[in-house]
């Protein structure tokens, strides 16, 4: 049966059976030259990568792994309690030349293509919208992507990520070790701390990521906390 969303599929060897029900979904950027040059990558037994799927600047949607096997895209990675994120996630990786290769805006056929196939995933796994995240959130002492360019305020708008909260509440932490407990708590790895602090600012304050603590960064840990254990930040 024709898939709609997907234009064609190349499939990769580099998957195996799951442990975990899928709860989540992890976007990447490949940081290769081209859509094919990153296909063929992830189809190379002995590079040992893969993902679900693969969308061109150009919005082709490719199926590279079955959403029920478990594709190796996370790598060493961490979030809210899961260690083994392949089997816990799919993953989608956006064809971008990245911050190596001239880090720039996401095309609007590449997003346009993401949207209905996001949504498709999430309504399928029931995936709560905390946990679409970037591969910098469950790895952030090894990756910066997507990136401080994804427009995670228009997935947003789709209802498909978190928009970024109202802190008119300020800032109530009184201490860094506070922040750091926060950011553990809403599913952070803070093995190294100043690292944990870029992944956060990369996805909630894209504007200035210096790794270091301020009053605005905390007021949204806060904020996102409140609102996850209100129930409405599902």
């Amino acid at each position: 049966m024709k898939d709609e969303l997907v234009h064609r599929e190349h499939l990769s060897p580099n998957c195996d059976e799951r442990s975990l029900p899928v709860s989540m979904v992890v976007l990447h950027y490949t940081e290769m030259e081209s859509a094919e040059a990153a296909l063929q990558r992830m189809c190379d037994p002995l590079a040992k990568v893969s993902a679900h799927y693969l969308i061109s600047e150009e919005g082709e949607v490719i199926r590279l792994v079955p959403e029920e096997k478990r594709a190796w895209h996370a790598g060493a990675s961490f979030w809210r309690g899961h260690k083994d994120v392949n089997s816990a996630s799919i993953g989608i990786e956006l064809d971008h030349p990245g911050h190596a290769l001239g880090y720039r805006e996401f095309s609007d056929k590449q997003f346009d293509a993401l949207v209905p196939l996001l949504a498709r995933i999430v309504k399928t796994h029931d995936i709560p919208r905390a946990n679409v995240v970037g591969h910098s959130d469950i790895a952030p002492m090894r990756k910066i992507d997507p990136g401080e360019l994804f427009p995670w305020d228009r997935l947003a708008e789709y209802g498909l990520a978190i928009p970024k909260p109202d802190i008119t509440l300020g800032d109530p932490f009184d201490n860094d070790g506070a922040f750091y407990l926060a950011l553990e708590r809403y599913g952070y790895d803070i093995t190294d701390g100043h690292k944990a602090v870029e992944a956060f600012q990369r996805r909630w304050r894209p504007e200035k990521i210096d790794g270091e603590i301020d009053g605005q960064i905390r007021a949204i840990a806060f904020q996102l906390l409140l609102d996850r254990d209100r129930g409405t930040a599902r």
